[in-house]
């Protein structure tokens, strides 16, 4: 199985800590079009997934 490094991501722990800073902002505008989140997003299963887009607010690839 192919390791993401979105798990892992320092934006990301950054997003977790402080969500409105501006680097927790910009990874969140960022995995919008993100390729490397959308193979990271999809390889997850239906409930990985689901609880990323409640923690998120996040509804692309549906």
């Amino acid at each position: 199985m192919e390791t993401h490094k979105c798990s892992i991501c320092p934006l990301r722990a950054k997003f977790d800590e402080k969500p409105n800073s501006l680097t927790g902002r910009f990874w969140r505008w960022h995995i919008n079009f993100c390729p490397g989140w959308k193979a990271y997003f999809n390889s997850l299963s239906t409930e990985e997934k689901n609880e990323i887009r409640k923690k998120y607010n996040f509804v692309k690839y549906q």
